[in-house]
Formats: structure tokens, sequence, C-alpha cells
């Protein structure tokens, strides 16, 4: 009997070790449940350095099951996020419908999926026998959940509510792109569903391609550039793209859009609808493509609200709960919180396919074996901070080896130096215990700075992480400071709610005369570097609890300055995964323009390691 199962009366717990599989289409992943609860997870782009790595996560399952002391035989089962043969039906179809347009990418798609894909279960065992020989692979219980429905787990399973509506949105799972669910207890009950081609992930993903961004990770950028623009196109989208019902359902015009057929998003005649060609990508912005931004925004938070409205009119539940890649849009989060009858909001901060390894291992949990659900005040998460972390000893060995000059300093003296470092404008590497699970660097595997200074942001954008300069970075705060300086209240851990900020925080109003990217020069707060061009800003709320190590250094900066505020960004630059060891965080410090490195109680200065002889021409990565 695996080791890690409790007994009740001699009767073993069923599926008391669960892991959770992501794989093969974007952003791999490995989950570990415990008796229930989530103990470990990772990203495979962390380990590898390959963005968005799609392959078998054998490295984030090799962390998960060494990090709980498992093996192999010690699982209950693995469960895989997707079911492949509903997926290849619909892809089947598609390629049949869209007959003969469709031919070029059926031709690719097809040796991919008979050559491995359509028979997961061998594939998997096969991957794991590789890294486990010895081990019985062939008596492994391998389950499959639908892909909405582990999005939908994802959302609900690890929320802190009893009972809630559960949206969940993105490109496309199997058939499925928009689901509504109802979770009581560890319950959860499929309502409806829009089906592919149908697609508001897909919409956006388009708008993001055609303004000249790569899908499936530039969509962070169009929401970024949307408040620089203003919604002028928002009534040929309505009159031409989608027609949305009074209940937030949809339908795409599919004459427009050219990704049920092959490799393009959009067609000549959604070209011919905006007035211009699709932008090619590193060229430059012009106002277009802003005001393009402004309005597909804007279309999808009308989608999102009114999917949302009618949910809770349906049903009347307090709660609701999101996942799936259009849940990361914290701006239509934003509007969400403040505009819908909900009493609270919680979004799966791994929302996107990395998080439906989570999802499939809680429904297994739940709805396989019918385990019942505890409930967490906070949530099931753990702050997030469920990957690796490395031991003193690992970071000094690492240093020493590389004979880095640095200082190490005791937890009652590095708070202090490095707000002090802050306060005289350094930018600052911050490397602390076990790395972030998401999208989001939350206080762990994060670059830091100070948001009073007005020029931090461009600093920071193009020195730093280089990347364009109009894109926002998030303020951090102390969460018992939210609402003195943020027009919100409650928790935001997980930094996918926009708020405004406070109006006895801003010093302007916004100077008519300024337009496009020149909005960038008018300072609007005495937090500027985290302060949006509409007055917002994308929040993270750190508690003593859950992050005590960045919470003291918050407390120490406010000590210093004042403000309990700092910008936090995440630790890597574009084009890279965020960092996962002391080698990653050395690099990325030693290849930018970043001041100090801090990892655990270890500071290094910038000006003292010019004597440090590394090559890192091999681990250069390209541009998004």
């Amino acid at each position: 009997m695996p080791s890690t199962k409790k007994e009740n009366q001699g009767v073993a717990i069923p599926g008391s070790a669960i892991l959770g599989i992501s794989a093969y289409y974007h952003d791999s992943a490995a989950a570990l449940l415990v008796e229930g609860k989530l103990v470990a997870a990772a990203e495979e782009e962390r380990f590898t350095r390959v963005k968005h790595d799609a392959g078998f996560p054998e490295h984030a399952v090799r962390f998960c099951l060494d990090h709980a002391a498992l093996t192999l035989d010690e699982l209950d089962c693995i469960v895989f996020y997707d079911k492949p043969l509903l997926k290849f039906s619909r892809l089947v179809k598609t390629f049949l419908d869209w007959a003969p347009k469709s031919m070029d990418a059926y031709m690719i798609a097809m040796p991919l999926w008979l050559g491995g894909k359509i028979a997961m279960r061998k594939n998997l065992r096969t991957c794991l026998a590789a890294m486990y020989p010895g081990q019985d692979v062939a008596s492994l219980k391998i389950l499959f959940s639908e892909h909405h429905q582990a999005h939908a787990a994802s959302a609900f399973y690890p929320s802190p509510f009893e009972d809630a509506a559960v949206l969940c949105l993105d490109g496309v799972g199997e058939w499925a792109t928009t689901s509504a669910w109802l979770g009581r207890g560890h319950q959860l009950d499929p309502l409806w569903q829009i089906d592919f081609p149908h697609s508001l992930g897909l919409l956006y993903s388009a708008f993001t391609y055609y303004c000249g961004f790569k899908v499936n990770s530039g969509e962070y950028k169009l929401m970024g550039l949307a408040p620089y623009g203003e919604p002028k196109y928002v009534q040929p989208i309505l009159d031409h793209l989608i027609d949305i019902k009074s209940d937030g359902s949809f339908r795409l015009n599919m004459d427009y859009f050219d990704y049920a057929a092959g490799f393009k998003m959009v067609n000549s005649r959604f070209e011919q609808l905006f007035g211009a060609a699709t932008r090619r990508p590193e060229s430059a912005l012009t106002q277009r493509e802003m005001d393009i931004a402004s309005s597909i925004q804007y279309v999808t938070e009308e989608v999102v609200l009114k999917l949302a409205n009618a949910l809770h009119e349906e049903h009347g539940v307090k709660h609701l709960c999101m996942a799936g890649g259009v849940a990361l849009n914290c701006v239509a989060n934003g509007r969400l919180s403040r505009e819908s009858p909900f009493e609270r909001i919680w979004v799966q901060p791994a929302s996107g396919d990395s998080g439906g390894a989570v999802g499939a291992a809680y429904a297994a949990y739940h709805d396989y074996y019918g385990n019942e659900r505890g409930v967490e005040a906070d949530d099931g998460m753990s702050g997030c901070y469920l990957g690796p972390a490395s031991r003193d000893v690992e970071v000094q060995n690492y240093l020493d080896g590389l004979s880095a000059p640095y200082q190490r300093y005791s937890d009652e003296d590095l708070y202090e130096r490095v707000a002090a470092i802050l306060d005289e404008k350094n930018v600052v590497g911050w490397y602390q215990g076990r790395m972030e699970f998401g999208p989001r660097a939350l206080g762990h595997r994060s670059i830091l700075g100070d948001p009073r200074d007005r020029d931090m942001q461009t600093v920071m954008n193009l020195k730093i992480k280089k990347r364009e300069s109009f894109r926002p970075f998030a303020p951090a705060v102390k969460e018992e400071k939210l609402s003195e300086w943020f027009a919100g209240e409650g928790q935001s851990p997980y930094m996918l709610f926009v708020m405004p900020v406070n109006e006895v925080k801003r010093t302007a109003t916004e100077d008519q005369t300024l337009t496009g990217l020149d909005r960038l020069k008018l300072q609007r707060s005495q937090i500027p570097a985290v302060t949006h061009v509409d007055y917002s800003a994308r929040v993270q709320t750190v508690s003593a609890k859950r992050s005590p190590r960045f919470y003291a250094l918050l407390d120490a900066f406010e000590k210093c300055t004042g403000c309990p505020v700092l910008i936090n960004t995440s630790f890597n630059v574009r084009g890279e995964p965020i960092v996962c060891t002391p080698e990653d965080a050395y690099r990325c410090f030693m290849t930018t323009d970043m001041d100090y490195l801090v990892m655990n109680n270890f500071v290094l200065a910038k000006k003292d390691q010019v004597d440090v002889k590394v090559d890192f021409s091999e681990q250069a990565f390209p541009l998004d």
C-alpha cells in the first residue's frame, strides 16, 4: 500500500497520491496532490529554459515526485488534462469542413497525431518508463479529464468557496471554448458550453496576431497597449465579427478568420475591415494598433460581464471562480470585481494550460474517487509557491564555484540593506524560497524596483526586461495597505485584478495634448512607475503569512521611505522563462543592467562582478 495513504477504520483513502499532467499543446506542467492537498507543481519551461515548452514534462514530473519522496508505484493514478480522441475528432471534422483550404495544416497535423498524440496512454507510459527504468509502469492507472473539466476543477476545488459558479474561457479545448459549471462541496457539474470555432480566446488572439504580436504569448501586450488607444473600432467588431446575445453567449463570423483552416489567424477580409495589412512584428506601433487594442479589450470585457451576470441571475450563487487563458485578462477581472453582482471572485492563478495539470489531479480526486473537499480560508494554492527552492548551501556552493563576490547578511539585516539599495534607485533581482507556479512572479523569482521613480518603468522595460517601453509594471503592496494606495478591497495575491490608483495618491490629470506612447511622459501618481496611463495598476497584495520574506522587505522599504509598494516583475528577460535555479538567476543578472542580485541571504553587487569569468553565449534566448 502506498506510504502516502491514511487509513480510516482500516480502509485506505482512495486517490491519496495523484499526479496531473498537461503536455504537447502549450505550457507543459505537472502537479501533485497528496491526500487532496496540492504539494508541488511546476512548468517544464522553467527546467528546460524553452519558453512555453510543450514537450512531455519530464523535469516537472521528477521534481514533483522527488519533492514528496514518492515513486511511480506509490501513485494512485496519473491524469492527463485532455481527451486526445475527442480533440482528434474535432481536428478531423474541422479539416474536412474547411477543405481544401485546410490541406496544408492537415498534412502537418496528421503525422503528429497518428504518430503518437492519439495513443496518449501508450505515449505517457513510454515516457515514464524511460524516466524510471525498472519501475512497474505497465500497471500504472492513467486517466483523462476533459480540457474544460480540468480548467473548471482548477478554478473551483482550490478556491476558498463552499459553492460557486465557474466560468472557463480559453482558445479551445477538445470542442469547448467557453463553459459554465456549478460547484457545490465536492461536486462540480457542467451547465453549458460554447464550441469551436466560436471562441472569445481565439478572437482576442486574432487581434493579437493582427497587431503584430505572437499568439499565446502576446495577449498581455495587447491588453497593456489598450489604454493608449480609444475604442474606435467597437462597432465594426460588433457589426461584422461577433454576435453577442444578452446573456453573453456569442457566435463569430468565420468569413473573417483563418484559424480553423490553417496557420493564419485572420484573412484579407479582416484586414480590409480595419483598413490595413497585419502589422509586421517589431515594426513601429501606431495609434491605429492602440485603438484596435482598446476596442477588442472593450468587447472582451462586455462579453465576460454579460456571461457572469447571466450566471448569477440564473443560479443565484454568491461566488464566481474562473479559469482558462481569458481569465488571465486582469483588466476584465477588475471590471468583474467592481461591476458584477458576485460578492467575491477567485481566479485560478495558473489559468492557462499549465493549470490544467492541477485541475486534472483535482478532478480525479473529487470526481473519480469521490473524496470530500476541505475548503481553505485563503485558498488551496499555497500562494503558488509550489516549485523548487535552493538551500543556502546550494547558493553558496554555486557562487563560490564562480568566485563571485558577495556579502551574506542575517535575516535581521538583510531586509534593511535591500530596502536601502532599492531606495537608491537600484534594480534588484530577488530570488527566495519556492519558485512560483503559473505565469506571474509573486515575490520569490522577481525583479524589484522603486515605484516612486518616474523613469523606472522605461529603465526596467528597455534595459532589464528588454521589452517594449509601453508595457506596464505591477505593484506589490502590503496587504493591509491596499486601500490606502488603490481603490480596491480584500486580497489580490496573484496579481490578477487591475485596480485604479487612489485619487489621493494621484498627482496629475490627463494631458489631452499627449497621445499614443507620449502619454508615458506624464507623471500620474506618487508611484508613477506602476501607474498605467489610465491610472490603473495590476496589484499584488502580499501577506506575512504566505510570503514572509517578501512581506518583510516591503515592510522595511516602507520604514525607509514611507511607501509600502514595490515594482514586482518576473525574474527573466523577454523570450526567456522565469528563472528556476541560482545559475539561471546569476546569468540573467549578468546579462542585463540589473544592479544587485539577492539570493536567499546572499547579496551581490554588479560592480563587484567584473572579474567573474562565465560564458553565457550558449544560453541566449530568441525574442518572442
